[in-house]
């Protein structure tokens, strides 16, 4: 008999480390992405509904509104106001999409794939901010063939796209919130309504000065307001002192607010 040793088969591979929670966001934001591309109704209408409105109160309202500046300025006042605007209804879409992953049950195959919640919700936030910022570059875009014109610095420019970006995260975090509270799509784009209202009682269409008396309180003092005279003073190279810490400040707030919301509301969802 050989006394040889038998032949070792092929060394087994340590199983590589599972995907983590950014691996994980990142396929999720993709998924959201490809969603919201077949969605192109609400991608045209959170598009156009800003420039719309824009186009309307310049127009047709501009030279009726008293802002203090010329009313052949009025493109410069409102601007500002649009693109807060703008980042609202794109952010709307997130609870409608949030809403109906809950409704038709993918949740439950992601959570069968170890896929945490947060992930899930942090992908639909990824893909509004990606939305947004080509929707507010679109919007921007129109408002210069009308005659915005900017007097930013570029590190006013920075600024005023750190106070933007923040805004556009932490709305969709809200709106995505929002989804998870709604029983249905269409409960959830109705409760986004109250998130894309909050620029018309602020400084973004006309001055808080001209608003009745009982309402100054609110306007003044409401998220919206502080990033809207923020994206202003900046993007016309105006003095805004502390105005843009005051809007990232609000901007955190919400922004810690709905991330434990949604939290809780996922784990009360998919208990």
């Amino acid at each position: 008999m050989s006394d040889t040793a038998p032949h070792p088969g092929p060394a087994l591979r340590p199983p590589g480390r599972a995907p983590g929670p950014l691996a994980h966001t990142a396929v999720m934001a993709a998924r959201s992405l490809r969603v919201s591309s077949r969605n192109t109704d609400a991608l045209i209408m959170s598009l156009a509904l800003p420039i719309m409105l824009m186009l309307i109160f310049v127009y047709f309202f501009g030279g009726a509104i008293d802002t203090g500046t010329p009313h052949d300025a009025y493109v410069l006042y409102v601007v500002p106001g649009v693109l807060l605007l703008c980042a609202g209804f794109g952010a709307a879409t997130t609870a409608t999409a949030v809403s109906e992953d809950m409704k038709g049950g993918i949740i439950d195959r992601f959570r069968s794939l170890d896929v945490r919640g947060t992930p899930v919700l942090a992908g639909h936030v990824a893909a509004s901010t990606v939305r947004n910022l080509c929707a507010t570059t679109v919007v921007l875009g129109v408002a210069l063939l009308i005659g915005f014109r900017s007097a930013a610095a570029p590190a006013d420019w920075l600024l005023a796209a750190a106070v933007l970006l923040a805004y556009i995260v932490a709305l969709s975090w809200i709106s995505a919130a929002i989804g998870l509270l709604a029983r249905s799509p269409e409960a959830a784009g109705g409760f986004t309504f109250f998130m894309s209202f909050l620029p018309y009682p602020s400084s973004a269409f006309v001055p808080v000065d001209s608003m009745p008396g009982w309402l100054h309180g609110f306007a003044e003092h409401q998220p919206v307001t502080p990033a809207i005279e923020a994206l202003r003073g900046l993007l016309l190279g105006q003095d805004v002192g502390n105005t843009p810490w005051i809007a990232l400040a609000w901007a955190a707030g919400l922004l810690l607010v709905a991330i434990s919301a949604s939290e809780a509301l996922f784990r009360a969802r998919t208990r």
